[in-house]
């Protein structure tokens, strides 16, 4: 092969080499929710939509992609001395998305090293008002506060901040330590009020079973009493019209009267014995009925007592006046003109 053979095919393939270098310089295509930058230049041209795009080569410099989708990054702990001077240790996830991507580019180096010490500033200006049991218990709060500082502050970036989250709080380990203890003695402070509180309502609801009891107790002894009162009354109105029906005659009741006297001698305190006057009346009546005298009747009485016979008349009561067995009795033989019906 000649020289001159070699030379064009030299120049062939280095024309193939610039044409395709060219073809892939002239064409481009975006991928969905991505953008390029193009540079004409020097200076900002246009910006590349998802899709093909043309642009001229060797003319117009083309910069890396930018994503436009939404973007996590999660920042490094930061030290944060609260309101009370405890250091704790905050630990942040972001959550961002480019909405200009000309913005993004030209208006700030590095947007995601920018928006991480952003967020350290921001959370230590919050947390410095705050003391560690309000940060412990106020993240939304914490969350709120990062969000719209940290999306005014982007704006200008062509970034918005959609979400801040405060992924762990780490106080130092005495502060652990002091508030396990503070938890565990609060716990023991629950458990024993709720155990006072549970033997509390057993003896009032004791007291209150003891209470009924004796509340239903007292309404049966009553109601036994009554019952009882009742029936004893009806047994003596039973038995009084059953006397009066049976029209007994004065002499019968004092006969009974006389059987009734031994038993009150019966009791073994009975060592003084007093006789009613009303004896020495029914006395009469029983010998008046059986024919005998008032002396017979004395000693009758006496010995059923189990008294000594009185030989002296004088020794007995004597009726204080006359006695009436029944209405309608005869005194002396006489009927008393009241009587009379």
């Amino acid at each position: 092969m000649t020289d001159i053979a070699i030379a064009l095919l030299v120049i062939v393939v280095a024309g193939v080499i610039v044409l395709a270098t060219g073809v892939m310089r002239t064409v481009w295509i975006i991928p969905q929710a991505r953008a390029r930058n193009v540079e004409r230049l020097g200076r900002y041209h246009r910006t590349l939509e998802p899709g093909i795009s043309f642009v001229v080569p060797f003319v117009d410099r083309v910069k890396a992609l930018i994503d436009l989708r939404e973007q996590v990054v999660s920042f490094k702990k930061q030290p944060v001395i609260t309101e009370d001077n405890v250091v704790v240790h905050i630990d942040t996830v972001l959550f961002f998305q480019v909405t200009d991507p000309r913005a993004a580019d030209y208006e700030i180096v590095n947007y995601i090293k920018a928006i991480e010490q952003l967020t350290a500033t921001t959370l230590r200006n919050v947390i410095g008002t705050l003391d560690l049991e309000a940060t412990l218990t106020s993240r939304d709060r914490i969350n709120t506060a990062l969000r719209g500082v940290l999306d005014d502050a982007s704006g200008k970036w062509g970034i918005r901040v959609t979400r801040v989250e405060i992924k762990a709080i780490e106080p130092p380990p005495s502060i652990k330590d002091a508030m396990e203890k503070q938890m565990r003695a609060e716990r023991e402070k629950r458990a024993a009020i709720l155990t006072a509180e549970g033997a509390r309502a057993s003896k009032i609801l004791t007291a209150e079973g003891e209470k009924q009891s004796a509340i239903l107790k007292a309404e049966g002894g009553k109601r036994a009493a009554i019952l009882e009162a009742e029936g004893q009354s009806k047994a003596i109105e039973t038995v009084f019209g059953a006397i009066h029906a049976a029209d007994p005659d004065p002499k019968l009741l004092a006969y009974q009267y006389l059987q009734t006297l031994p038993k009150l001698a019966e009791g073994q305190g009975s060592t003084f014995w007093v006789i009613p006057s009303e004896v020495t009346t029914a006395l009469q009546a029983v010998s008046q009925a059986f024919g005998g005298s008032l002396d017979e009747a004395k000693s009758a009485l006496e010995k059923a007592a189990g008294k000594p016979e009185s030989t002296d008349p004088q020794q007995l009561p004597q009726p204080d006046g006359p006695f009436e067995l029944t209405p309608g009795a005869k005194h002396n033989g006489q009927e008393d003109p009241a009587d009379r019906t």
